[in-house]
Parts: C-alpha cells; sequence; structure tokens
C-alpha cells in the first residue's frame, strides 16, 4: 500500500508578502473611512436638528398667544375700551 504524502502548501514569500500587503492596506481603508465618518461628524453643526424643534415650540406659543389675543379682544370690555380710545382719537382733530 502506498501513501502519497503531500507536502504542507507553503507560499512563496512574494506571496505572503502581497497577502500582508493587501490586509495592510485595507486595515488603513478601514481606518481612513471611520477618521472621515468622525470628522464629518464633529464638523458637521450640532443644532441642526434643534432649529426645526425650536420652530415647533415657537409654532405653538405663537398659536396659543393668537387664540389668547382673539379671547380678550372679543370680550365686551375690551371691545368698549377700543372703541372709546378710537373715538378720542378721531375726536382730538
Amino acid at each position: 500500500m502506498t501513501e502519497l504524502i503531500l507536502a504542507e502548501h507553503r507560499p512563496d514569500p512574494v506571496l505572503r508578502a502581497r497577502d500582508g500587503i493587501c490586509r495592510m492596506r485595507s486595515r488603513i481603508h478601514q481606518r481612513i473611512c471611520l477618521m472621515d465618518a468622525q470628522l464629518r461628524t464633529f464638523m458637521e453643526n450640532p443644532e441642526e436638528g434643534a432649529a426645526t424643534a425650536e420652530y415647533a415650540v415657537v409654532l405653538v406659543a405663537a398659536t396659543g398667544f393668537a387664540a389668547l389675543l382673539v379671547t380678550i379682544l372679543k370680550s365686551d370690555a375690551v371691545k368698549t375700551l377700543l372703541l372709546n380710545i378710537i373715538k378720542k382719537a378721531l375726536n382730538v382733530g
């Protein structure tokens, strides 16, 4: 019975160097991409989303103030007061 003994496959030094360079290139590329993402994150204005939230809060407050103002202006006391002011202003001349 004959056995065929295969020698352990060992790539030549050029192939090992090429594989090592490819792995190194891949790691460098990953690190550069990570650094780029970090720089873009730090350079981005962190309050861009806050402007939208502040705008929404201002709209809600303005709507509430407008409703309050309409309610006040519809009251009889304010109507009388405003009419008296207008009459006095027109009678001055």
